[in-house]
């Protein structure tokens, strides 16, 4: 289980979290929904440890990780995809992929979950020779989740995965979600469409100006009023 503890957090003398708190079951779908600068991304970013907290904890299976290194966290099974994807625009995207596995030596599984990724991104197995920075944006972002698929996570944070994207790209995005969830991983899913999100999540919560103001199961957020006026536009 993921779980942060009374989390503050943010940048410099700019206070964006405010004693965060919230758990993330394994192997469920959890999603934080909320305006933009509510602390969602901040969040993500205090998990993979790229934000340094400034009080609180995050437990990661026990484990407390809220001071460890970024390469520490990924090798507890924590893999990051970021907002804006952030491939390697001057790799190949076979050389995104493999920069994926860098922690790993285990070479009957990196190529057991590079196939998975071929499986579940067809598109990118005509393109592994081609630079990552030539792809469209849904391209990049299929290679950013398969990317952290080579990893071999436990626990995926997904920051925006559907931003920027065409309709028919978002569903793809969003099929792939669910069969990572079907290979038993934990997805804390940070994404601006409060709809997709609540429909695939186990669990949600509402942030705002860095707390939790609200929380349930995704179907129960869906109905919420307060839900519904402020991020589904009812």
């Amino acid at each position: 289980m993921l779980e942060l503890q009374a989390v503050s957090a943010g940048y410099g003398p700019t206070a964006v979290l405010h004693e965060l708190s919230f758990t993330a079951e394994v192997g469920q779908i959890t999603t934080l929904i909320g305006a933009n600068g509510a602390g969602k991304t901040t969040t993500l970013n205090c998990i993979a440890g790229i934000v340094k907290l400034t009080a609180g904890k995050i437990l990661w299976e026990g484990r407390e990780i809220s001071h460890l290194r970024p390469s520490e966290i990924v090798r507890l099974g924590v893999s990051l995809i970021p907002e804006g994807r952030h491939v390697f625009p001057q790799m190949t995207v076979a050389e995104n992929l493999e920069m994926g596995a860098y922690t790993r030596t285990d070479q009957a599984g990196i190529r057991r979950d590079m196939d998975l990724v071929m499986q579940m991104f067809p598109k990118l197995k005509s393109r592994l020779a081609q630079l990552a920075g030539t792809l469209s944006g849904g391209e990049q972002q299929m290679l950013a989740v398969g990317r952290a698929l080579m990893a071999s996570p436990k626990l995926i944070l997904m920051d925006e995965p559907s931003m920027g994207l065409a309709p028919v790209v978002v569903e793809e995005v969003f099929r792939a979600i669910e069969q990572i969830k079907a290979e038993s991983k934990t997805i804390l899913l940070v994404e601006q469409n409060a709809t997709l999100a609540l429909n695939i999540a186990h669990q949600g919560y509402v942030i705002e100006l860095g707390r939790v103001v609200l929380s349930g199961s995704g179907k129960q957020l869906l109905h919420e009023p307060a839900v519904e006026k402020a991020y589904l536009g009812l």
